[in-house]
């Protein structure tokens, strides 16, 4: 989903951004810098590397559904 905002940016810096980019790729430019100061990378990262470990995603799925059958056992 995006959002849309309202910036203000001098007039030179504003100039410079149009020559270098173009009038309709300049919300692209922009997010493509900020994004990697304002989201945190690290924690897809670590969903990678645990989901990797394929021992461990074992040992969770069947911890999953274990706590799956307990709640079905509880509703009854």
């Amino acid at each position: 989903m995006h959002r849309k905002m309202t910036i203000t940016l001098d007039e030179a810096v504003y100039e410079g951004l149009y020559r270098t980019v173009g009038r309709r790729k300049m919300s692209q430019f922009i997010e493509d810098l900020l994004r990697p100061h304002v989201t945190d990378t690290r924690l897809d990262e670590g969903y990678r590397a645990m989901a990797a470990d394929t021992e461990r995603e074992h040992e969770a799925q069947a911890w999953c559904n274990a706590l799956a059958q307990d709640l079905a056992d509880a509703s009854r």
